[in-house]
């Protein structure tokens, strides 16, 4: 392989998405980069989440979350939310409330709420399909975060295996 493996990765086209969950009084978001739509009828979203996050939880327990898209020069508010938990990441930024109680960012352009419909194990995350219940669009013409943009932003270099043969 001529390139490392964390450069292959970078060449999956996919977006960067908030995440949000809220059970019991209790929020977090996150930023995620594994979703991807996988139903039109009905619509379903599915994301890869680690089932240590404390955001798991939260969605086990409402059985609910929010996806928020992030665009273009969203890089700050894509690293804000990808910091620990143990912080309240939600305080000081713009937000409501979907109906299910996950957090909907005011600066997001577009944004989901789905509702828990399965999920499966995936390495060392598990895939969680979520029906799609609600969801607008804020800012029609923003232009969505792509992942490549954010660079090592998550560290993900650092957890990749140097090569993909054993």
């Amino acid at each position: 392989m001529s390139k490392a493996t964390h450069l292959l990765f970078q060449n999956i086209t996919h977006g960067v998405y908030v995440v949000g969950a809220a059970c019991a009084g209790r929020r977090n978001a996150f930023t995620a980069a594994w979703v991807m739509q996988t139903s039109f009828d009905p619509p379903m979203l599915a994301l890869s989440i680690s089932p240590a996050h404390s955001s798991y939880g939260l969605i086990q327990e409402n059985g609910a979350f929010t996806v928020n898209v992030l665009a273009q020069g969203q890089l700050e508010l894509a690293r804000h939310f990808g910091q620990s938990s143990r912080v309240d990441k939600l305080a000081g930024i713009p937000w409501r409330a979907s109906p299910c109680g996950a957090p909907i960012l005011e600066d997001a352009p577009a944004w989901f709420e789905c509702r828990l419909a399965g999920e499966c194990e995936a390495g060392d995350h598990r895939i969680i399909l979520g029906r799609v219940t609600d969801g607008g669009i804020v800012d029609p013409d923003a232009q969505p975060m792509n992942y490549r943009e954010t660079g090592d932003m998550d560290g993900s270099r650092a957890l990749y295996p140097q090569s993909l043969t054993p």
